[in-house]
């Protein structure tokens, strides 16, 4: 990552999880309550486990923040894990007077196995802490402070879930989504039916000690042309899209655009004509100053398999991600392993779990794509205070032609 960038700490059960945030502008209003909504939205979904009764995230800001506004200075936050309680003695950073019982049978399609053998462990509990999704409630948090950020420059983002299981809806243009609905649904679906159908299927496999994948999408709006790069491939803006989307837990497969779809057609089916039309683009209320400033494009494209980004820069046009999320690996009914100390045939490890992620997982795809995006707009408009950024942003959409 470039300007804006992050590390984050803890474990799944431990005392807590941190991050600290470099390279935000000063003068954000920022408070703790807008990065706590999205944390509650990360939490929420149909299939998710008992963990998330027992959570209630509130990222506390520690750092970087004076009255409301960011001061320029790395943001420091922390998320309270309540569950520690309960882990206290597994997870305690002092030596313990008597032995713990070590985790020794991994899960199929965990890091277990690869993770302990990498760093020489006999005991899976430091690979399966560090390993699990609980990690991604601060990058959510992260994105809160990029989404924050976006905001004053006119990008919004959502995410919708468009599978789960064999379940489907095809579904792509930012405009035909009513995001209310996708918020209020429990499996953030629009389409009601699909939306029974999916909750079913959750149901059943729940029912059969199972667990469920599916696809997100995740849409960027307001995006201005000319962020991310073709002169290397590691400025390419579908390629930093593409790690972020990728890094995240059980995701197996992301594309852009139509993606995999234009492997079947031909190139003159592919391509997004270029039709000519003025289009104005008013960026009042956008916190780019008083006034109306207009952006004016003498084009338009006729459809958006590109997903908004062409040789590695994006285009005008809306972004677009999905993104294949496998089925959680922690199994109530657990797949054949082997026992680490004694080689012989077992059971996978078993913890409570999730029995469906998919919905949480595109929220958390909507913080790293905001993450990405944000690191893209501070490297091509600078600045060190948030007036100075969005007077260089104005003077850049202005001279467009």
């Amino acid at each position: 990552m470039g300007q804006f960038r992050f590390l984050t700490g803890g474990e799944s059960h431990g005392k807590g999880l941190v991050a600290i945030v470099e390279g935000m502008v000063a003068d954000l209003p920022l408070e703790e309550g807008y990065v706590n909504k999205e944390l509650k939205r990360r939490q929420q979904g149909y299939g998710r486990g008992p963990r998330m009764k027992i959570e209630d995230d509130k990222a506390e800001i520690m750092a970087g923040v004076r009255y409301g506004l960011s001061t320029g200075s790395p943001i420091a936050l922390s998320i309270t894990n309540r569950d520690w309680q309960n882990w206290q003695e597994q997870l305690s950073i002092s030596p313990v007077e008597r032995e713990v019982e070590p985790v020794t049978c991994p899960r199929p399609g965990h890091a277990d196995l690869a993770g302990v053998s990498k760093y020489g462990l006999k005991d899976i509990r430091p690979i399966m802490e560090r390993a699990s999704a609980r990690e991604t409630a601060t990058r959510v948090a992260v994105g809160a402070i990029a989404r924050r950020f976006l905001e004053e420059l006119g990008i919004a983002i959502h995410s919708h879930t468009t599978a789960i299981g064999r379940h489907h809806w095809e579904q792509g243009e930012a405009s035909s989504i009513d995001w209310q609905k996708v918020e209020a649904s429990p499996v953030r679906c629009a389409h009601a039916k699909l939306e029974e159908a999916m909750m079913a299927a959750i149901d059943e496999a729940k029912a059969n000690g199972d667990t469920l994948g599916g696809i997100f999408e995740v849409i960027a709006t307001g995006v201005p042309i000319g962020l991310g790069s073709h002169v290397s491939w590691d400025r390419r803006l579908d390629g930093g899209i593409a790690q972020a989307i990728m890094s995240i837990n059980a995701v197996k497969g992301a594309e852009i655009g139509a993606g995999f779809a234009l492997a079947e057609l031909k190139g003159s089916q592919a391509h997004d004509v270029i039709e000519p039309l003025t289009r104005t683009l008013s960026l009042e209320g956008r916190g780019l100053g008083e006034g109306e400033v207009k952006q004016c494009l003498p084009w338009r494209r006729a459809t958006n398999h590109a997903g908004g980004i062409e040789g590695g820069i994006s285009n005008g046009e809306d972004i677009v991600v999905r993104a294949a999320v496998k089925p959680i690996a922690t199994l109530a009914k657990p797949l054949p392993s082997i026992d680490l100390r004694s080689g012989e045939v077992a059971k996978a490890h078993y913890e409570r779990s999730d029995i469906c992620v998919v919905p949480a997982a595109g929220v958390v795809a909507e913080a790293m794509l905001a993450i990405v995006l944000a690191d893209a707009c501070l490297e091509k408009f600078g600045g060190d205070n948030l007036k100075e950024t969005l007077a260089n942003y104005r003077n850049y959409l202005s001279n467009i032609s």
